[in-house]
């Protein structure tokens, strides 16, 4: 590795509008939710907020006219999941106001106040009185996604993991690859739980590269996504080490695989909330599921190779995202394949222009390490620990989980070779 992409892959700058990994938050539900706004800025926030992948199931829609205009809509109509009103008040007046609202609320409308005041007193005095949040402007997209995401979290179910997908700008960039290997480094030196889910049903890689032909997998969770529960996940899985589980694609031919966007969607909702990480490789196909798993994922890995295909793509990619994801950081662009002998290249430097993105990590070409390691079924972690490819790939992971990875152990067996045999047993 150059000392130029050494320095992308140890030193690259946060993203736009991100100082860590972005934070993980449950969609919100099929709500109906109404805002009735006193300023055209607060209006266009909570728009902004509504358009987020986190509220894409919401029905959103913003009105002027404050607290006022929300009592008078709703003294013929009935009140929807959730309303949020903006007040410029403070005082009596302020809880005059509310208390019409309340008159005019059906029962189980949830009520945000965003108020002009930050003030202790205020914010008690309205949750004593009913109402459910209270948000001081300015306010920003994330803060309204945020408070209602909390209001329709249950505080008994568990934590939700996160999501991240990755996807080849083009076919043969390697990006499964990149997925494994980073799957692998966040279960054993962050030792954090993570399961890999291989999502190319008929020419997935996931069982090849960690060395395992499962009977089944999440195929079988696909095709009947009702029925998936904690024991039947369970089953379904297959358990690499410790902290790494595969759900592998089954990698064959003779089966029709056509299952809609939400049987992915429900998949992957019930693997999110059995571990911390879930990484989520996609096969190299634009259609409508892999289109919103991508795009509804916590983080965003492309992986390209310094070609004009991929840079076209890569952009493609991005401008999309950014266009969608106005919330969350930019995806981190992994060039993979560099210094190819007496191929033409497109330079770095160039590459990062053209896509407005700095990549996150560049890797060189490295046939020896990258084949041995896919014929032997292993990581490249275990083949190379020192590696600059593999310090690169402890780098992204750390990019994407916000933690730095743990020490590795020192192998204090006199037989090192006898743990790859097992595993290869």
């Amino acid at each position: 590795m150059s000392n130029a992409a050494r320095k992308q892959a140890t030193e690259a700058p946060p993203m736009p509008g991100e100082e860590g990994p972005s934070p993980v938050m449950k969609p919100v539900p099929r709500i109906t939710i109404h805002a009735f706004c006193e300023y055209p800025e607060t209006g266009s926030a909570i728009q902004r907020a509504g358009e987020d992948r986190r509220l894409a199931k919401a029905h959103l829609t913003v009105h002027m006219g404050g607290i006022k205009a929300a009592v008078e809509q709703y003294q013929t109509n009935g009140t929807p999941n959730l309303i949020l009103v903006e007040t410029k008040l403070g005082g009596s007046e302020l809880f005059v106001d509310l208390a019409a609202l309340a008159e005019v609320c059906d029962a189980g409308t949830k009520v945000v106040v965003v108020g002009h005041l930050n003030d202790v007193s205020v914010y008690r005095e309205m949750i004593r009185q009913g109402v459910n949040e209270y948000l001081v402007t300015p306010l920003q997209p994330m803060q309204i996604i945020e408070a209602v995401s909390r209001l329709y979290a249950d505080p008994d179910a568990p934590p939700i993991g996160r999501s991240i997908a990755f996807m080849g700008a083009k076919g043969g960039t390697g990006s499964s690859t990149i997925a494994h290997n980073v799957g692998w480094c966040i279960s054993t030196r962050m030792q954090e739980d993570v399961i890999i889910t291989d999502l190319d049903l008929p020419f997935g890689t996931a069982g090849l590269d960690f060395n395992q032909d499962p009977a089944q997998g999440i195929a079988d969770a696909l095709t009947s996504p009702e029925r998936l529960d904690d024991v039947l996940l369970d089953r379904l899985l297959v358990k690499c080490s410790n902290h790494l589980s595969l759900f592998a694609a089954p990698a064959v031919l003779d089966r029709d695989f056509d299952m809609d966007s939400e049987a992915y969607e429900s998949v992957l909702e019930i693997v999110r909330e059995t571990v911390p990480c879930v990484v989520v490789d996609l096969p190299h196909v634009w259609s409508s599921w892999t289109k919103k798993l991508l795009l509804s994922a916590d983080d965003i890995v492309i992986t390209a190779t310094p070609d004009l295909a991929s840079l076209r793509n890569t952009k493609n990619i991005i401008d999309l995202a950014r266009q969608t994801r106005a919330n969350d950081g930019m995806p981190h662009v992994v060039i993979n394949q560099v210094g190819v002998p007496k191929r033409p290249e497109i330079p770095v430097k160039d590459f990062a222009e053209a896509i407005g993105v700095e990549p996150t990590l560049v890797l060189p070409f490295n046939p020896g390490l990258f084949g041995t390691a896919s014929n032997n079924g292993q990581m490249l972690e275990e083949l190379d620990p020192k590696g600059k490819t593999t310090e690169g790939l402890r780098f992204l992971a750390k990019q994407l989980c916000g933690r730095q990875p743990l020490p590795a152990k020192a192998n204090s067996s006199i037989f090192p070779f006898l743990k790859r045999l097992s595993r290869k047993g």
